[in-house]
């Protein structure tokens, strides 16, 4: 197996040698390595000592198993598979358990958490040389991408302002307000609407829709058929979806407050 030690895992400039396809970085927050993807080569990931692991994490915190994961080249692939005590936390809300299988790795990016003491999460950056690249390049320069921010009329913004408040205020595990303090609430702030329950689910629904059509939202916003997906979870996705998205944010709350508190 071969390996060497990239100064860093985001350090691709112009003029740089290509690398092998396939060819896998990975780092940690005490180094990284680069292997070159041979047929059996393996990477060990842990609080160990070298060599019993190739890359260590969590080197002083002993909730990280000394072999905690494994990434083996097989096939055209790098398999990542759990080794350890706790889970391996990968994107889109993956876990890997101990008797889970193997997952191979995609080309590009992959961050994989493991869990440690209180509330220390240990993260190995993970990349894949795809069979069109070169490795991650640095773009220290290149404009800065705004975050997907989801158009709303007047109304619809303010009934997710009113419903999303605990998540406007990031409270740790926020919750949709009820949708009869939520009509109550609105009722005071536009009387002339003649706000309902009704009229709240359908500017709600309207959005759910329109984020749902949209192919962008990875999260369930709409119930399908046969589905038991409870509304309680639907509404904390749309408004998860809004507020990591920045479309609505913590300023929204400033005139609602002072409207309410009046």
């Amino acid at each position: 197996m071969s390996v060497s030690r990239p100064p860093s895992l985001a350090r691709r400039r112009e003029g740089d040698r290509p690398r092998q396809p396939g060819t896998l970085q990975a780092r940690s927050l005490t180094g990284g390595i680069q292997v070159v993807p041979r047929p059996g080569s393996t990477v060990r990931f842990g609080r160990g000592p070298r060599p019993q692991v190739q890359l260590q994490i969590g080197v002083d915190d002993t909730r990280v198993s000394r072999r905690h994961g494994e990434l083996l080249f097989r096939g055209r692939n790098w398999w990542l598979r759990n080794t350890g005590q706790q889970l391996l936390r990968l994107p889109h809300g993956l876990l890997l358990h101990a008797t889970t299988e193997p997952v191979p790795l995609t080309a590009g990016y992959t961050p994989v958490f493991v869990r440690g003491t209180g509330h220390r999460e240990h993260l190995v950056e993970l990349y894949v040389t795809d069979y069109d690249d070169s490795g991650p390049a640095t773009k220290e320069t290149a404009p800065t991408v705004p975050p997907q921010r989801w158009p709303l009329d007047d109304r619809e913004r303010l009934v997710l302002i009113v419903l999303g408040q605990e998540y406007l205020r990031y409270e740790p595990e926020p919750r949709p307000l009820v949708y009869r303090r939520a009509v109550a609430q609105l009722q005071v702030l536009q009387p002339e609407y003649g706000w309902t329950t009704r009229k709240v689910q359908d500017r709600v629904g309207a959005v759910r829709r329109r984020l749902h059509r949209s192919g962008c939202v990875r999260s369930k916003l709409m119930r399908e058929e046969d589905d038991d997906a409870c509304d309680g979870t639907l509404m904390h996705n749309l408004l998860r979806e809004l507020v990591d998205s920045t479309t609505l944010a913590p300023p929204d709350l400033t005139e609602l407050d002072r409207a309410l508190d009046d």
